[in-house]
């Protein structure tokens, strides 16, 4: 039983993210078939409406499938960084709570920062820098900056070559 709990706490993020993108799914497909329930309506206000309520599953299908996209990237960037033992290592004091303590990241930060400064094409200096970002709390910086090692990552050859 032991090992189960353990596999459990290893895979919990993608327990949830499967829980959730399968919750989405559902909403998706009702939503899909509201409006075509509208469109078939006799009423032009509700065909309009019908309409307008199709672009919604549209969006929601487009957006979940660039979020796992972009999760499972990641996920494949790391693992090709951990096996190069090119990881940034959680070594930041934390407060009690569990928290990093924000001056501690802020100076571990100029490290990353550097780092990229110096080798901007490479998709593993701004792998450690969202990780940076997202230690000193600056969450939108640290996504921004995974796309762009995402999108170097993909132009390198390293994503087909793994």
């Amino acid at each position: 039983m032991k090992p189960l709990f353990g596999w459990l706490r290893t895979n919990r993020t993608k327990i949830w993210v499967g829980a959730v993108t399968l919750l989405l799914v559902f909403y998706l497909v009702v939503s899909f078939q509201r409006s075509v329930l509208l469109l078939t309506d006799a009423e032009p206000v509700a065909k309009a409406i019908g309409a307008a309520y199709l672009v919604l599953p549209m969006i929601g299908a487009w957006a979940m499938i660039r979020e796992l996209l972009f999760g499972a990237r990641t996920e494949q960037m790391a693992r090709v960084l951990e096996a190069e033992g090119g990881l940034p290592e959680d070594n930041l004091p934390r407060t009690p709570a569990g928290r990093i303590i924000r001056a501690a990241a802020d100076q571990e930060f100029e490290k990353y920062r550097a780092e990229t400064e110096a080798a901007p094409e490479d998709w593993r200096s701004w792998f450690r820098l969202s990780c940076a970002y997202d230690a000193s709390g600056d969450r939108k910086r640290a996504r921004s900056s995974m796309r762009d090692a995402v999108r170097l990552f993909r132009a390198s050859g390293d994503a087909v070559a793994r």
